[in-house]
């Protein structure tokens, strides 16, 4: 197999220190392939689940962002910083001390639908420049709040001398762990930074799958690359799939309406995005809608190739 011909998408467990953009560069370079990108950015300071897209698969990298996520956080309470994370400039501290229970009981109040003001230290464009352009020039801007939900959050543990403690989230895309960390603090009446942060699970994918730089660099050695990456569907396994007749698929191949006699079950409701198969082999997302003539059709949605 030519190195160019890698496709799929490999679970790194992204090392602190890295951007995200650091992570991709690396692996473009070991990977010996232009045809790279990730999906859904991580700190400098976090680590864990980066799905990155290689090949045809990068069409898909947006999907991946949209997904939920789930982290697992420490923070600390009596300080804040410009960042909201402990690799930036103190601004301010607090004397006042919490206790375990008031912190769990705060902790369970962020569940549910909400919205967020995003930090100034961050990739979030405002009128066209990036928050974190704005921020490393002093400038502060009004920012656009946004809605997130927050589907599960829990106090791991807390020690109530050091007020340090860990929480479990699980999230909406665009939410800013370090952000609810903040907000946490000045719920509790004291301040609060973000001192560490996993990704655990980006969608469907757990930090148990992930891969470093050196296990990559291993499989390149062995002509083993392929075998790391999975297929692309792996990130749909949520929508139904649907097979396809050989006069479907040629059908849909030209971007023509697929008819249901030509699949072997259409979904029968319009709008339905699903995974779309001939002889096993995963072609496309395809869209079920409407015809003008009545019934359904299925039509091309994303391809992938």
């Amino acid at each position: 197999m030519q190195q160019s011909d890698l496709n799929g998408i490999l679970l790194m467990n992204k090392p602190q220190g890295f951007t995200s953009h650091d992570v991709v560069a690396k692996l473009r370079g070991i990977l010996h392939t232009r045809r790279i990108g990730h999906g859904g950015t991580l700190d400098p300071m976090a680590t864990g689940v980066l799905p990155v897209f290689v090949g045809g698969a990068t069409k898909a990298a947006d999907f991946a962002a949209a997904q939920d996520k789930e982290y697992v956080a420490g923070f600390t309470l009596g300080y804040c910083t410009d960042t909201q994370d402990v690799t930036g400039e103190m601004l301010r501290t607090s004397e006042r001390y919490a206790a375990e229970y008031a912190v769990k009981q705060m902790v369970r109040r962020f569940i549910g639908p909400q919205q967020q003001v995003p930090p100034m230290y961050s990739a979030v464009k405002v009128n066209g420049q990036k928050l974190y352009d704005l921020a490393r020039k002093g400038r502060e801007v009004e920012r656009p709040a946004r809605d997130i939900i927050v589907h599960e959050m829990e106090l791991l543990d807390f020690d109530e001398n050091a007020q340090k403690g860990t929480l479990r989230c699980k999230v909406s895309k665009g939410t800013y762990v370090r952000t609810l960390v903040n907000d946490l603090g000045e719920k509790l009446g004291t301040l609060a930074v973000l001192h560490s942060l996993e990704r655990t699970r980006s969608g469907a994918y757990e930090l148990a799958q992930c891969h470093t730089f050196a296990e990559c660099e291993q499989a390149m050695a062995e002509g083993t690359m392929q075998q790391l990456l999975l297929p692309t569907d792996s990130l749909f396994t949520d929508r139904p799939a649907v097979s396809l007749t050989d006069e479907g698929a040629e059908r849909i191949a030209r971007g023509a309406v697929v008819f249901p006699r030509q699949t072997d079950s259409l979904p029968e409701t319009a709008d339905t995005i699903c995974r779309v198969y001939h002889q096993d082999k995963f072609l496309m997302l395809g869209q079920v809608r409407e015809l003008d003539k009545g019934g359904l059709g299925l039509f091309v949605y994303k391809n992938f190739r």
